[in-house]
Parts: structure tokens; C-alpha cells; sequence
């Protein structure tokens, strides 16, 4: 039986204008009432998670969220509390800032525990529109600063227009795989988390936790962060919308996420494979 319902966000179970439909909202209840765990697994920071869980209105005691790209598991009571995490350290920041001297037009972003940080003199037009969509107002620092800051750092992003993050990764992707776990989620951003930290990870830990076994869990994605998760999981399911490579690795396929891909995945593969 699929006990946990993992889900990405973006591109799973928000539409392409960022909104939560109804379908799923009404399919999720249904689930978390039936007795299945449902859990957030995104990219995304919490302050960029949080609205939309109070719209799904699940009321179990305990709900947790894998943020971060897996770098962070949080608890959901009456209010977030972080149950563990993995960062990077000011050397990998440093390392990874230091890669950008011939890449003027790329930026180096950091999502700390409560904060947005980049590293630049001011916001640029392309940081402060991706900070909107988890909303938050981004810090521009220095350096020195993010040394002097007591926050751990969860991951980082290399953020630029599509042929310069293009370039950058052509250049040093390999190099940084060896010290970094690295995914392009969007073609704007090519994302460094700490060695080995990946939704997938995060996962496991959730389920060890909750003492359910991978087989018992199912994964809904759509983009190359979730490749690990959904392999990972019992059973994957990828959205109509979603990257090729994500659909073959998936043992299944439902619609795209402007038509509620993720309700019809959950009807389908959970509530209905439940009654048989």
C-alpha cells in the first residue's frame, strides 16, 4: 500500500501561473483523510511553501515538508520548526563565488535558513523576480558578510539569463559535481547543494523517520531535481508537462500540471489502486 505521497511544486502541483487548483487541493484532503502522509518536496524555500500549505488545509497532528532541494526537513505545526539540515560551509561559498570571475552576467544567490542572499552590490531584475516567486524580499552581501552570518546556508543557486548559465555549466560541471550535488531545476538557475543532498535523500530520511519504507511511497514530478526522488520511490508518477528524461525514468504518467495532473495521479495510482 502507498502510505506517503511525495510532490514537487513547481510545474507539479502549482499550474503554470504559480496557482494551486482546486482539483488538487480537494484530492490531497482526501488522501491525508484516507490515511496517506502527504509531504511537499521542493526546490523552494519555506517562505515560499508556507501559503500554499495553508491552503491544502491538512490537519494532522504532525505534517513535514522536504525543502530546499532535500537540504531541509521541517515539522508543520501552528508553526514551522526545522528538524534537520545540511549546508555548505563559507569555503564552498567562497570556491563556488570564485568560478565567477569570467561570468560577469551571473549571479550567485544563497538561500540561507530565514533569508535570500546574493552576492552583488545591488538585486538584479532576474534575482528579485525569482525571490518574488517565493516571497521574499533577496539581500544583497559581501562576502564577509555571509562569513559573519550565524544562519546555515542550505544551497545555492548560479543564477543568469538561459545561454549564460548555459555557458557556465558547459564550463564547470564537471568540476563542481565532484564537490557539490548540482541540478538545473530551471533554465535560469543551476543549483549546488552539499555532496550527496538531493530530494531523494531527503526523502529517505523522511521515511526512516516515519518508519515507512520506500516501496510504500510514491513520487510526482516533472523536472531534473526530482529525477533522484522519483527513482527513489516505490512508484513515480511524472506530470504530462514534464521533461523527457523525468518521463522515462517514471513508472507512470498523468496530466500536465495546468490540468491538475497531480489530483488525477493521486485518484488514480492511490485512492483507486487502495479500493482494488
Amino acid at each position: 500500500m502507498l502510505k506517503l505521497i511525495a510532490i514537487d511544486m513547481d510545474g507539479t502541483l502549482l499550474d503554470s501561473q504559480k496557482k494551486l487548483p482546486q482539483e488538487n487541493i480537494d484530492v490531497i484532503q482526501e488522501a491525508a483523510q484516507a490515511g496517506h502522509k502527504i509531504v511537499i518536496c521542493t526546490g523552494r524555500i519555506q517562505s515560499g511553501v508556507e501559503p500554499y500549505f495553508e491552503q491544502l488545509g491538512l490537519k494532522a497532528e504532525e505534517e513535514y515538508a522536504i525543502l530546499n532541494n532535500g537540504c531541509s526537513l521541517h515539522t508543520i505545526r501552528e508553526e514551522w520548526q526545522l528538524l534537520s539540515y545540511h549546508e555548505l560551509n563559507f569555503q564552498d561559498v567562497q570556491y563556488l563565488y570564485s568560478l565567477l570571475d569570467d561570468y560577469p552576467e551571473v549571479y550567485l544567490t544563497l538561500i540561507a535558513n530565514e533569508d535570500y542572499l546574493v552576492l552583488a552590490e545591488d538585486v538584479p531584475d532576474l534575482v528579485a523576480y525569482d525571490a518574488s516567486l517565493v516571497f521574499i524580499e533577496p539581500k544583497p552581501v559581501s562576502l564577509a558578510e555571509v562569513k559573519a552570518t550565524a544562519e546555515p546556508v542550505f544551497q545555492a543557486m548560479y543564477m543568469g539569463e538561459p545561454e549564460q548559465i548555459n555557458a557556465f555549466q558547459a564550463d564547470f560541471e564537471a568540476e563542481l559535481s565532484e564537490k557539490f550535488s548540482m541540478v538545473r531545476s530551471q533554465s535560469y538557475l543551476f543549483e549546488a547543494m552539499p555532496k550527496g543532498i538531493t530530494k531523494a535523500s531527503g526523502l529517505k530520511e523522511l521515511a526512516q523517520k516515519l518508519k515507512i519504507e520506500l516501496k510504500d511511497v510514491v513520487a510526482v514530478g516533472d523536472a531534473a531535481n526530482d529525477l533522484e526522488m522519483m527513482k527513489a520511490a516505490g512508484f513515480s508518477v511524472a506530470m504530462g508537462n514534464a521533461a523527457e528524461d523525468v518521463k522515462e525514468i517514471a513508472d507512470a504518467l498523468t496530466s500536465s500540471n495546468d490540468e491538475a495532473g497531480v489530483a488525477e495521479a493521486i485518484t488514480k495510482y492511490v485512492l483507486q489502486a487502495a479500493k482494488d
